[in-house]
This record gives structure tokens, C-alpha cells and sequence, in this order.
């Protein structure tokens, strides 16, 4: 079981002083939390990509080849890698280059992206949003696993003898998630390939990711990938924690009732009963996130987001360390012990590359 956080990239204001981090302070940060996240025994960090204001990672390839030079274990990822307004060649060469700058220690997550404005800024049409997510992605798997290319489609200009370079390290290709919030074909797509499927499991109730993992389990087992129970399924989640939950409660409040990204809808109270947003003691998180189990299965992977709506860095900072002292050592435990033997770990390029090595014969 791999655990982690993610990152939207967010520049907001924080409600408590008033003041709003500037652009580069807010860099300047994400570097320093993907660093505290490996200090404090994380197995993932995840930036997300977005080319609107008030957002600052529209370059994660840059962030994470840098982070990558400052950190030795901690796996490199996306949350997400836009499939629709991003080319897939440059998709292919970018990761590529950062998958050997990494000596593999990086994945990445497919999303199609629900900024409307952004796809004309790229050429694209919001309309075309599934149709361009299958065929990028249909373009970006080949390119990753044959060396010369010849391909036509729809949305971009056609391939003629085209290898993509750098070529994939030691021949493994990166291992790709596939986010989504509330697209059932995005499942599809993961189920069709064999990939994960991370399902963002926020600001939406417990039915909707149960259905949406079931289903791509389901379609998973029906593309001859193995049983439905060992589907490679990831879950998002969102915590703020302190000793006791009045605490926590009382702190987090006026973040969560400014915050652009909650809406000004529902009350912090309704948020927490109805997602899976957890603001309490360490304690509450450890059984809230075991109760993910009860409806997601066994899965793979557990990402939570801790730098949002305008929190200072001082106090994400002091998260992480609650989070690696307290909650994910009783959590590698707890998970470890239910899941069953058949149901296989999150890939890695060491275990794909271990898959597609045959064991040397035994000289007698």
C-alpha cells in the first residue's frame, strides 16, 4: 500500500491574515512539502497541471525533474497530466526524460482537465473532451512501447516513421493512472488498458466512488486483466488534523468557509458527513480512511490533499509530520493485515522491470 499527498497548486488567500502567497512563494512551497513528505516516510508526492489562475503548476515536468534532484526515494507523480490539451508526443518525451532523471522513480495520472476555457488556449474544444482523452491516449500508449510509428487520427497531425525519444528506461514504460471525478469512460479507458484507476474521491459522497470503482473493477476483470478484486485502484482524500477535533475544527473552519474551492455551499459539518474531507484527531483519520475499504475494496493507493485553501506552509508542514508520526504507521499496518495475498501492490518501474526480466537458467 502506497501512501502520499497531492497538490492542486492552488494560490489562495489565507483567511486568517488576509495575505495571499505569491507565485513563486507558492513554488518555492510545493518543492519544500514534496521534501517533508519523503522526511516524514511518504511513498508518493502528485502535482496537479492547470493553466489558469489562480493555479501555478502548468509545468509539472519541470517541478517534479527538480524535486527529483533533491529527494532519493519518494515516487514522483501527477494528479493530473492533462490527455486532452496537452500533445501526446510531448506527453511521451517529457515523462520519459523524467522517468531517467528520476532512475524510475515516477508514474503518472491521465486526466482530461474541467476548465472550459482552457481547451481553446490550446487549440481544442471542451465538446471533444472524451473522444480526444481516447485517442491521446490510444497515441502516448504506442509511442511508449514501439519504437517507429506510423498513425492517423482525428485531433493532431499524423505520425510518419516517428520514434519518440528518449526511449522508455530500461524498455519499461511509466506506469499510468487514470483520474477521474465522475467519468465513467475514464474508467473504461483504464479498465481497457489494464492501468490504474485513481478515483479523485472528493467533494463526491461514498456511493459515487463505489460505483465508479466497481465499475472499472468490473470492466477490468471483463478485458482479462485478472480477477476484479486485483484491479490497481487509487483514492484521493482530504484531512486537517490536531490532537482533539474541536481543535482542529475550530482552525480549519475559516479556511473551508472561504475557500473558493468549496463553494460557500454546504456547512464544514455537512461536507465532512457527506465526503470524505476529515477534520479531527489523528485518530478519526486513521478510521475514516479504513473505512474507505468497506466500499473501494483492497486497494493500492491513498493520497491525501493538505495544502489547499489558503493554508500556510508552516502549518502543512505540521500535517505531514502528524501524518508520517501518526496516522500512516498504524495504516501500513492495519491495511497490511487485510489484504488478501492475491491482491498485488501499486506497480513500480522496479517491480515492472523484475516482471519483464526472465530469471536467469540455473547453470548446473
Amino acid at each position: 500500500m502506497q501512501f502520499g499527498i497531492f497538490t492542486v497548486g492552488d494560490v489562495t488567500t489565507d483567511p486568517t491574515t488576509g495575505r495571499t502567497p505569491t507565485e513563486h512563494e507558492r513554488i518555492e512551497a510545493t518543492v519544500a512539502i514534496a521534501k517533508k513528505a519523503e522526511e516524514v516516510g511518504l511513498d508518493v508526492f502528485a502535482t496537479g497541471q492547470h493553466h489558469n489562475p489562480p493555479f501555478i503548476p502548468s509545468a509539472p515536468t519541470t517541478t517534479l525533474a527538480y524535486i527529483a534532484a533533491q529527494t532519493e526515494r519518494i515516487i514522483l507523480s501527477t494528479s493530473t497530466t492533462l490527455i486532452t490539451t496537452t500533445d501526446p508526443v510531448r506527453i511521451a518525451e517529457d515523462y520519459a526524460t523524467l522517468q531517467h532523471l528520476s532512475n524510475g522513480r515516477m508514474d503518472l495520472m491521465m486526466g482530461r482537465g474541467n476548465t472550459g476555457p482552457v481547451y481553446p488556449w490550446f487549440g481544442k474544444d471542451i465538446r471533444d473532451g472524451i473522444p480526444l482523452a481516447i485517442e491521446n491516449y490510444a497515441l502516448l500508449h504506442r509511442l511508449w512501447r514501439e519504437d517507429v510509428v506510423d498513425w492517423q487520427g482525428k485531433y493532431r497531425t499524423p505520425l510518419q516513421g516517428f520514434t519518440s525519444t528518449p526511449r522508455p528506461l530500461d524498455g519499461i514504460p511509466p506506469f499510468v493512472w487514470h483520474g477521474s471525478i465522475r467519468s465513467p469512460e475514464i474508467a473504461e479507458q483504464a479498465a481497457y488498458y489494464g492501468d490504474g484507476f485513481f478515483s479523485n474521491h472528493i467533494f463526491w459522497p461514498a456511493s459515487h466512488t463505489k460505483q465508479m470503482v466497481q465499475l472499472y473493477r468490473r470492466r477490468f476483470e471483463h478485458y482479462g486483466h485478472g480477477s476484479a478484486d486485483q484491479a490497481i485502484v487509487g483514492l484521493g482524500g482530504q484531512v486537517f488534523m490536531r490532537k482533539n477535533s474541536q481543535d482542529a475544527v475550530r482552525e480549519f473552519r475559516p479556511y473551508f468557509d472561504n475557500a473558493p474551492v468549496y463553494g460557500h455551499g454546504p456547512s464544514l459539518e455537512e461536507f465532512t458527513s457527506q465526503t470524505p474531507l476529515t477534520v479531527g484527531s489523528p485518530q478519526e483519520v486513521i478510521e475514516r480512511t479504513l473505512g474507505f475499504r468497506e466500499y473501494a475494496g483492497d486497494y493500492q493507493r491513498q493520497l491525501w490533499l493538505l495544502d489547499h485553501a489558503g493554508l500556510p506552509l508552516k502549518t502543512v508542514l505540521e500535517q505531514l509530520d502528524i501524518l508520517g508520526e501518526e496516522v500512516v504507521p498504524v495504516l501500513r499496518k492495519e491495511f497490511a493485515a487485510l489484504r488478501p495475498a492475491h491482491v498485488p501492490d501499486a506497480p513500480t518501474h522496479a517491480s515492472q522491470l523484475a516482471a519483464a526480466t526472465p530469471e536467469k537458467e540455473l547453470i548446473p
